[in-house]
């Protein structure tokens, strides 16, 4: 066969050891989901080896397409500057081969499944049973100088909140942005709630991973009255696993989806399983056309927004205990 694809997975690249050799497990798992292609994977900064060298050594042994994908939850600088630039300058050198750049993991079904879980196992291994409702959700996300990979914490956290039904959810950031992890929880402490998930929306440890989970001691040994729980951050979780294999796929085929994604009527989102596949109308049909409150018909119609939808809870995880 003429056409040889390998795959290039992109790291950040770390100063901590353990960072690198929880990366080097993705490479394991795309090894072990994609026996037949060739698999190389490298780092932007800090560790070998490098993005390039990875590629040099794929282009050896033969490839002709080479499926770059970013081993990151947002796009920041690195995904919408750097990688790009060292993917696309070996491309120009080497004309004869096809590179092709994958989007990042982004806000992702399969990894907001792996969140929940993530959160689920923490609250199963504490020693009481706290009411979600009693409980508040910290999720930290590497902080970026990128406003939009920054909200994209917010949009994870939101949607853990909204599907697992927490008393209250707060957002805090690693570094380079506000609030910090110590902020946060200052902040946090303040509400009210019995227990504190602090959550870290990250791939694997590091540096940043071990300076949350100390920043959740500190406060720990601050708040002896509120149970602090440190959760697992995503890891080589099967469904992280999954995620990646989606993007390589949308590579292949050539179509990096929308937000269509996240959508309720698309697949399930976390605590709208029952409204999957719900016929999309306009919301509004009834009172399209109907007019203000000023004008002389209105009195017709009680117009509040109490028109037959349930706003129950549908909790996002399978395993839902109370």
């Amino acid at each position: 066969m003429s056409d040889k694809t390998a795959i290039m997975i992109c790291g950040h690249g770390s100063r901590d050891v353990e960072a690198i050799q929880e990366f080097d497990l993705l490479a394991q798992h795309f090894r072990r989901r994609l026996p037949d292609y060739d698999i190389e994977s490298g780092f932007l900064e800090f560790a070998r080896p490098v993005i390039r060298d990875g590629l040099s050594k794929l282009k050896e042994r033969g490839a002709t397409r080479i499926l770059a994908v970013p081993a990151m939850l947002f796009a920041a600088g690195h995904v919408k500057n750097d990688l790009p630039w060292e993917v696309n300058s070996f491309a120009s050198e080497n004309p004869g081969l096809e590179v092709k750049y994958g989007r990042e993991l982004a806000v992702d079904l399969k990894l907001l499944r792996a969140a929940s879980q993530r959160i689920e196992e923490a609250e199963a291994a504490a020693p009481a049973k706290v009411d979600r409702a009693d409980t508040l959700l910290m999720v930290v996300g590497r902080g970026t100088n990128d406003p939009d990979a920054n909200s994209n914490v917010s949009k994870v956290a939101r949607m853990l909140w909204e599907g697992m039904g927490f008393g209250w959810t707060e957002v805090s950031y690693s570094g380079v942005t506000t609030p910090l992890v110590d902020a946060g929880l200052e902040h946090a402490v303040k509400l009210g709630f019995k227990r504190i998930i602090v959550f870290p929306y990250f791939l694997f440890t590091g540096i940043l991973v071990k300076r949350i989970y100390d920043w959740t001691d500190e406060a720990a040994a601050r708040y002896p009255g509120i149970e602090f729980i440190k959760a697992a951050y995503l890891r080589d979780h099967p469904l992280v696993i999954d995620a990646f294999v989606d993007r390589l796929q949308e590579l292949m085929d050539g179509n990096p989806a929308m937000n269509c994604q996240l959508c309720k009527y698309r697949e399930q989102v976390l605590g709208h399983e029952n409204e999957v596949g719900a016929v999309q109308t306009g919301h509004h049909h009834h009172v399209v056309g109907i007019g203000t409150d000023d004008d002389d018909h209105h009195h017709h119609h009680a117009h509040g927004h109490e028109h037959g939808h349930s706003h129950a809870h549908h909790p996002y995880g399978k395993k839902h205990s109370h």
